[in-house]
């Protein structure tokens, strides 16, 4: 399976100041490109898709594993129009979608409109990208955002706790973090707890099973200044770690860094 190529030529025209009803519209044109510093002020959310078979073992999960897997919304199967984003389609208003069949990944593409089905139910997952504003208003750098890149993230060590069908460990989101702002970041982000909230590690990457911190598992390289230091919060792409790990028969995803921006403010989840 090729991955998409990203389009890149439009990815210009969205930035900070967009409205999340511009972005949307650009998705659903073909624009392909990570979602990280767009939109701000307004939250952003990861996806999870399954047959509605599959639907309360996931509910489960997530409900046991708020850390990772803080839901905004689940929505009725067949239903394509988020109540957090009025006027969206779940169907082509992301960047960029991963399809999965018993595990492994046998699409990407911007649109699903030809995998939907009326059983399908949509996850509406909270994502760590929603807090990133809040941190650069607060003075902390947001080092992948300045230098235009997708935020890395990792496979650990760290177990989730299974239901019905689903298992996996937790997947996390890196940033680095000056020495002498860490206490900031991690208050700010625990205002947000419906999107990670605060960290789950700082320092030591091993601690968490990250062997090699330059090679992500998913999105780009970090950014580590001298003087930073990784700080881990759970990510939304542990739902794709439990389907390769649980193996349903289908599921869609996004591509990690390819959210979906919803019309909610972040302030609405901050607490």
């Amino acid at each position: 399976m090729e991955p998409h190529a990203p389009s890149t030529a439009a990815s210009l025209d969205l930035d900070a100041d967009s409205t999340p009803e511009a972005a949307r519209l650009a998705f659903r044109g073909g624009l392909v490109r990570p979602t990280c510093g767009i939109a701000k002020g307004y939250a952003q959310a990861n996806l999870m898709i399954l047959p509605k078979e599959l639907a309360f073992d996931f509910l489960l999960f997530a409900q046991r594993n708020p850390k990772p897997c803080p839901l905004l919304e689940v929505m009725e199967a067949g239903v394509t129009e988020p109540a957090t984003c009025p006027g969206a389609d779940i169907r082509t208003d992301v960047p960029l979608y991963r399809v999965w069949d018993h595990g492994e990944l046998v699409a990407e593409t911007p649109d699903i409109t030809d995998y939907w089905r009326d059983d399908l139910v949509t996850f509406v997952i909270g994502c760590s990208f929603t807090f990133e504003f809040p941190l650069m208003e607060a003075g902390v750098p947001v080092r992948h955002i300045t230098a235009g890149r997708n935020v890395p993230m990792y496979d650990t060590s760290i177990p989730c706790a299974s239901a019905g069908r689903f298992h996996s460990t937790m997947v996390v989101s890196m940033r680095g973090i000056p020495s002498r702002q860490v206490s900031d970041a991690v208050r700010i982000s625990g205002y947000y707890p419906s999107v990670h909230g605060a960290p789950v590690c700082v320092g030591d990457p091993a601690a968490i099973g990250i062997d090699d911190l330059d090679h992500p598992d998913y999105g780009d390289a970090p950014i580590l200044e001298e003087g930073d230091i990784p700080v881990f919060w759970a990510c939304g792409v542990t739902p794709q770690a439990a389907v390769m790990a649980s193996r349903p028969a289908f599921a869609i995803t996004h591509a990690p860094g390819h959210m979906l921006i919803t019309s909610k403010r972040d302030l609405d989840y901050m607490v």
